[in-house]
């Protein structure tokens, strides 16, 4: 309760407040019949902020003044965004747009009608009518579009490693999860940074399954995307037998301290230090993150190098990758805050001008000229980036579309592993698994997803610390099962049955 009122008072002031009339960049006229320009359309919105602090406001203050918005942007604390987002929720004291998951209660709260369909007016709007129908389609519920979105690759899954120590030890990229395995080993018994000690290990993960190592290396190893089919029938990817395998590789690895013992209960912010402090040589995950890791590790070591590398083929010789939707940050519109159609278009107005290449370079390059500067076609950041953290990074969750819809510049950066990440996500595309139930419907899932995928997460994790044997997990997925995940499986099936 405590929490509610705190997200009422928070947003108190950042309700609609949409009362401003005519059009975002429409003139109005005076009494005297002589054209004025037209009050600032006011906009709430809040969104999370995965930095220490909240930003400079110049770059919000050049959106109002080049779209004719008054803004009330209200940056959240990743780490307590799912609280406070709930607490709105509960309270009905949401912002004019809302960045929140469409799943669970939130799924039902779209289909009882509390967020605005917009298809019927996307094609009003030049820009946002381009917006990529395949992505549009993974946002539906029941068919129905509710949510813009923010474009992703469909993969930036990869291995990050410590190049000088690969070529200390005369190690190449691995091209198989034997070779991983191998590299790992070697990072951690045989002094790859030539100190004379052996305090070093492989792999730095932390706690998450989905977006830490675990899952990357599970698709390597022919996992599928949280579910798969299997003869002929759909069924939870931990039901695999690749699944298993990939819980032995993990085992195996903290068995022999080529990880850190601690991972499940490690933060990203720490596993990232392990990489930047020289204790551990490979960080699997987005390749994105290259960049920040040698950032901080080369201020500490400048003859530190890293690389990127995508291509790790399981026992099946084939390449495969674990795919997201192809979004973040889906947007929503809630009817306790935008109350009448008029609202709507002036805020669907306000969407489409983030998507003019101008203001789409703005909110994820910055200021050209002053955090990155145009070359042979291409954006290129300044070096400081602690500058770009503090100054442009937090607005980057306010995107609309990607470069192919909204026209905004393509990244080159000098940072020659960085410039290589970019170009892998592009090939692992091709080699995407993607989750057959994204857009299927299931009430268990929907009521229970988080209790059910919990059973799952404490049994693979305890099997992991090898405090599980083969029959402690068979009995966890029976009382996933038992609990729930029977029925998940029928309806799922059920949902996808119907759509084949």
């Amino acid at each position: 309760m405590i929490s509610a009122l705190a997200m009422s008072m928070i947003l108190s002031a950042c309700s609609s407040g949409n009362d401003t009339a005519g059009g975002t960049n429409t003139p109005s006229t005076n009494g005297e019949g002589s054209s004025a320009p037209e009050a600032p359309t006011k906009i709430s919105w809040v969104t999370p902020l995965h930095h220490a602090e909240v930003p400079d406001s110049r770059i919000e203050e050049l959106i109002e003044e080049k779209l004719n918005v008054e803004l009330d942007i209200q940056f959240i604390p990743a780490a307590t965004w799912s609280d406070r987002m709930n607490a709105a929720m509960a309270t009905g004291n949401l912002t004019d747009i809302v960045n929140i998951s469409m799943t669970g209660a939130n799924r039902e709260a779209i289909r009882d009608d509390q967020f605005w369909e917009i298809e019927p007016y996307l094609d009003q709007f030049e820009n946002l009518k381009k917006l990529k129908p395949e992505i549009l389609d993974n946002t539906r519920i029941d068919g129905k579009l509710y949510a813009l979105y923010q474009g992703r690759p469909f993969s930036r899954q990869g291995l990050i490693y410590r190049k000088d120590w690969a070529d200390n030890l005369g190690l190449s990229a691995p091209a198989n999860l034997d070779e991983l395995y191998e590299m790992l080993k070697q990072f951690t018994e045989n002094d790859p940074d030539g100190n004379g000690q052996q305090d070093t290990f492989g792999l730095a993960d932390r706690g998450d399954l989905v977006s830490g190592a675990f899952n990357t290396v599970a698709s390597w190893n022919g996992v599928p995307n949280e579910w798969g089919e299997q003869d002929g029938k759909l069924a939870p990817a931990f039901m695999f037998p690749e699944y298993r395998e990939t819980m032995n590789f993990f085992r195996d690895l903290r068995e022999n301290g080529y990880i850190n013992a601690d991972f499940p209960v490690t933060s990203k912010t720490d596993q990232q230090n392990l990489i930047i402090n020289g204790r551990a040589g490979a960080y699997i995950g987005c390749m994105c993150d290259v960049q920040s890791l040698y950032t901080g590790a080369s201020q500490l070591n400048p003859d530190a190098e890293l690389d990127v590398h995508n291509r790790v083929v399981g026992p099946s010789g084939e390449f495969t990758v674990v795919s997201g939707p192809g979004f973040n940050h889906p947007y929503l519109f809630p009817k306790s805050a935008v109350q009448t159609e008029e609202e709507l278009l002036k805020i669907l107005a306000f969407m489409d001008g983030l998507m003019e290449p101008e203001i789409a370079n703005l909110l994820f390059w910055g200021v050209e000229g002053e955090h990155y500067n145009v070359v042979d076609g291409y954006a290129v950041p300044i070096s400081d980036q602690g500058k770009l953290d503090r100054e442009v990074k937090p607005y980057n969750p306010l995107e609309v579309g990607e470069p192919a819809t909204s026209g905004r510049l393509e990244g080159k950066f000098d940072y020659a592993p960085a410039q290589k990440a970019v170009e892998l996500f592009d090939d692992n595309e091709p080699h995407v698994v993607q989750n057959p139930t994204l857009t299927l419907d299931s009430d268990t899932m929907t009521q229970h997803k988080e209790r059910l995928a919990q059973i799952i997460t404490d049994a693979t994790y305890n099997y992991i610390l090898g405090e599980m044997d083969e029959a402690g997990f068979d009995q966890a997925v029976e009382r996933w099962k038992s609990e729930g995940g029977s029925r998940m499986i029928e309806e799922f099936n059920a949902a996808y049955d119907a759509i084949r």
